[in-house]
This record gives C-alpha cells, structure tokens and sequence, in this order.
C-alpha cells in the first residue's frame, strides 16, 4: 500500500541547515532530523527492497542504520576546502552484491529542496574502470545505443556530470559515440518535484524510473563483468 514518508517538515530541515551548516545548531536539532528525514528514508529503503529485487536480483535496498544503502549527513572534509560539516541533501544507493569486490552502477535516490530526482548509473568511476567502460561502449556500440538512444530515454534523461574537451587517448575520433566516450560519469537521472516526494506517489515514481533506466545500469554491469 502506497504511504506518505517525506513531508515539508523534511525540507524545512534541510533548508535550515543550509542556513546554519554548524554542529552545534545540528546537535540541538538532531531530533528533526531523526524524525523528518533519517527514519523516513530508512522506512523506504526498506519498502523498495522487494521491488528492487524484482528489477534485478543482484541489487539491494538496504535499511541498516550503519553501512546500508543511506548516505551519511556527515561530509568527509579532510581534503576539502570547503569545511561545512554536514551535506544539505540526503542520498541513497541501491547497490550491485559484488560492491565491495567491483567498483559497480547502482540505482540512486536523491532528496533536497527543489533538487530531488532519481536514477542511475556509475558516478566518476576510478581510472581503470573508466577505461573499461569506454571500451566497452567502443567495442559494443548498438547495445549502448538501445539503452541509451531510445526515445523514451532521451526524453526523460541526460548524462550527469563533466566530459573531456577532446577524445580520450587512444579511441577513434571519427567514432559514432564519440560524445559519449568523452564522459568522465557515466550517471543519469530524473527530477522529482517537492510535492511528489512528500506523496504517497513516490514509491511507485522511484520505481518506474529506476525500470527506466535499468538497460544502462545492465549495460554498465556488463561492461565490468557483473550480472545484472
């Protein structure tokens, strides 16, 4: 049964803390964020489990408090500049089994003020599976292009993220995907307006969209040698 799990409470929330981005102001308002964000995030985790599992059943939802699918608030500042302790939107990944074995896609739900969307795909892969993927696309250009070309898909989605100025070493220039083999990510998603995150339609949005882009994610998984 479909169920509200956001409210405008949990944009409040985020909104105030990108005013006061500081631990003191977080500690006093922890319990809000309990509340109106971290425990309505982990409840949906859960409820997408099995829908997920029927998407692919190598892929997790996982509501574990700690090392689960939700991303931590705090953010790693070590070798940042900017020092502002804690991220002002909250993330999920829905991950392959093999995540610790591959550096692998997943499924990835994202919510901030005015800024929600969901989606999918590898974001700022490490070189060696960068150049994995370009091959693979390369190598295997038709396939690319059913999961990506569609016009369901280019309807609904663009590529996220930067890409080189010239061709990478060492592919064709004059290459049909040439655009494409430029991508550093190679990441997509759809928006999601505040209303729709505070309603009982979004299970059933996450879902479609992640069924939407579930042909790059298996495209992606095969090109780095992942069942899908």
């Amino acid at each position: 049964m479909s169920r509200s799990y956001f409210s405008d409470a949990t944009f409040r929330f985020l909104t105030q803390l990108k005013r006061n981005n500081s631990r003191e102001w977080f500690h006093a308002h922890k319990d809000s964020y309990e509340a109106h964000l971290r425990e309505p995030f982990l409840a949906l985790i859960a409820d997408l489990q099995e829908p997920i599992a029927a998407i692919s059943p190598h892929y997790r939802a996982d509501p574990s408090k700690i090392g689960g699918s939700l991303f931590r608030i705090h953010r790693d500042v070590r070798f940042s500049n900017n020092k502002l302790p804690y991220k002002t939107w909250s993330g999920a990944r829905f991950f392959h089994e093999r995540r610790r074995e591959v550096h692998s896609p997943s499924f990835y739900l994202h919510i901030e003020p005015g800024n929600s969307f969901a989606g999918g795909g590898i974001w700022h892969p490490e070189s060696p599976t960068l150049r994995r993927i370009r091959h693979f696309i390369a190598d295997n250009p038709d396939a690319w292009k059913r999961a990506t070309r569609s016009a369901a898909f280019r309807k609904e989605f663009a590529f996220h993220g930067e890409r080189l100025t010239r061709p990478p070493r060492g592919f064709d220039p004059e290459h049909e995907l040439i655009e494409d083999l430029k991508l550093k990510s190679f990441a997509t998603g759809a928006p999601l307006d505040d209303a729709l995150v505070c309603s009982p339609r979004l299970t059933g949005e996450v879902v479609r969209i992640f069924k939407r882009v579930a042909p790059l994610v298996d495209y992606l998984c095969a090109s780095v040698d992942l069942e899908f």
